[in-house]
């Protein structure tokens, strides 16, 4: 049987409308301004991705006369216990003021002292690079830019396959989340930028879309690149974070900042130390002195009001009615913090599709940004350098080749899979019970620590839950079927990552992978990237030791 569909045709496609989907779209546009650019989104563009809306600072900016793009490498591969490619990072230090320029152009807010002079916050071993910001409307300036420039967003649209001939991209199948209506492009080149894995594992209030970074992250970006054929490094960067109990926000660094105290369950001040993260999950995860608790009551009220309308405008303002809710009052209370999931992610950890300086990956014309690529621990600034040079870099290559014929077997083998999914409304399980069981077994077998034993458990029952997601698990409507996708997006991920954690025997990145069979870090054996690759079965990945890439001097 022969399907209808739509098909769409696009020199630059860019998958996933975010931080770095919207920067790669306007500068595709800017840079490019004939091509026809597409954004395919999951979401609503305009709200989408990490930030969602605001963000009070822009992570790494190498400011001229305060810090330089080699100190910053310097830093950063500290924080990355030496596994990070140079060139990559000081690419992205070294456009980083040059993107924090065209920002403040476009109206973005960077807040001056009365000398005229930015705050600059220290939060990396060396040099001071978070540079605060105030915007409430980052991703709506965004947006409105990248839809004002000609791009055209295709909203509320999963892209489930990349399309190759010859060893190069040529386009995707998409699938709209609501009404299951299957669509192709027709694409020169495409950038990755759908976030990372943060719908993983289970989070400690069994809430599903309870999680650290945008819940609609399930790993896409990963397993298409993975399914191209792409260069994949990092899962065994198994990350979590320390952020209010049980709600999705920040608080660390907003309070610290501004003065307020860290303690731990022993009331023993750590805010003298001005930890990091990973130093706070340290300290509770090895010693046992943990919740910690943030304590505003000593600060003024000018100080106080400043964190309240950080955390209630530009972060979210959920965050009021939660705090309201709790009975958190800044001003005589404490602030319990707890640490989060385990999730995978380019920006905050080291995990995602392997890159270049020009944003592209082991496949000719896939190219990736932001969460979903592989520029160490870049945060928000690697997103927007790394959208702005796959953008351009993407572009370049568009214009060398033409376009494709449709491949209609792949995508009548696609559309099929999602018919015989569709057809199953009489088995057993529904998708939510069966994710929940899936991210459970995450959460047992591949949070800290790690051992042998555990990992392989873990690789079993990836490998059962592939079987019963086909035979167990029955589909209500078409968005039981969009789901069915992004769990199984999930699944590879955990096989990804349990593969990899199994092959680092070491420990390092403490206590992110801790493997208790291999308590200590191994710099002779293991100062080098593993490389994951596609095998010839879903559960088979094929496994590749690469040495660190060093920046000519």
């Amino acid at each position: 049987m022969t399907h209808d569909y739509p098909v769409l045709k696009c020199d630059i496609l860019i998958v996933g409308g975010g931080s770095a989907g919207a920067m790669a779209g306007i500068r595709a546009k800017t840079v490019h301004p004939d091509m026809d650019v597409i954004v395919l989104e999951k979401g609503d563009a305009k709200y989408s991705g990490c930030i969602a809306r605001g963000m009070d600072a822009l992570n790494i900016v190498a400011l001229p006369g305060v810090a330089t793009p080699e100190l910053y490498v310097e830093s950063n591969s500290m924080a990355c216990d030496g596994i990070m490619d140079e060139p990559v990072n000081y690419r992205m230090a070294e456009r980083s003021y040059d993107v924090m320029k065209r920002l403040l152009d476009w109206g973005v807010c960077f807040p001056v002292d009365e000398k005229g002079e930015y705050e600059i916050l220290q939060v990396h071993p060396k040099g001071r690079f978070c540079v605060t910001m105030k915007e409430p409307e980052l991703k709506t300036i965004l947006h409105k830019r990248m839809v004002d420039l000609g791009v055209k967003v295709v909203n509320r649209t999963m892209c489930a396959k990349l399309l190759k001939k010859d060893g190069r991209i040529t386009g995707a199948v998409a699938m709209n989340v609501r009404t299951g209506e299957p669509m192709v492009i027709q694409a020169k080149s495409a950038i990755l930028s759908a976030g990372g894995t943060a719908r993983f594992g289970l989070p400690p209030n069994g809430n599903l879309y309870g999680v650290y970074d945008f819940p609609g992250n399930t790993g896409d970006g990963y397993c298409l690149a993975y399914n191209a054929g792409a260069e994949l490094s990092g899962f065994e960067y198994t990350l979590y974070y320390y952020i209010t109990k049980d709600i999705n926000a920040p608080l660390l660094y907003i309070t610290l900042t501004r003065g307020a105290h860290l303690l731990n369950a022993m009331d023993q001040r750590r805010d003298k130390d001005h930890p990091s993260i990973k130093t706070m999950c340290n300290e509770d995860f090895f010693d046992h002195t943990g919740p910690m608790r943030i304590r505003m009551d000593h600060l003024s009220e000018k100080h106080i009001k400043e964190i309240e309308e950080i955390l209630f405008t530009t972060e979210r303002p959920a965050c009021e009615r939660f705090h309201a809710g709790r009975d958190n009052d800044f001003r005589t209370g404490e602030i319990e913090l707890w640490p989060t999931e385990v999730y995978l992610c380019g920006g905050h950890g080291i995990t995602g599709v392997r890159i270049d300086e020009n944003g592209e990956s082991s496949v000719k014309g896939l190219y990736a940004a932001g969460d979903t690529s592989l520029c160490a621990r870049g945060h928000l600034s690697g997103a927007f350098v790394y959208g702005e040079i796959s953008a351009e870099n993407a572009g370049e290559f568009a214009s060398t080749v033409d376009y494709e014929p449709v491949d209609k077997e792949q995508v009548e083998d696609f559309i099929e899979k999602l018919e015989a999914r569709s057809a199953r409304s009489k088995n057993p399980v529904s998708i939510e019970e069966f994710e929940y069981k899936v991210r459970r077994i995450i959460s047992d077998y591949l949070s800290p620590p790690k051992n042998a034993y555990k990992l392989n458990r873990l690789l079993w029952w990836m490998d059962r839950f592939r079987t019963e997601l086909e035979t167990m698990v029955f589909v209500r409507d078409k968005h039981d079927l969009f789901k069915t996708l992004e769990v199984e997006n999930i699944i590879q991920c955990a096989t990804l990552s349990a593969t990899a954690s199994l092959e680092r025997t070491e420990s390092r990145w403490l206590p992110w992978h801790y493997r208790s069979d291999f308590p200590d870090k191994d710099d002779q054996n293991w100062l080098k990237h593993i490389v994951l690759t596609k095998g010839d079965t879903p559960g088979e990945v094929q496994i590749q030791h690469k040495e660190i890439i060093r920046r000519a001097k």
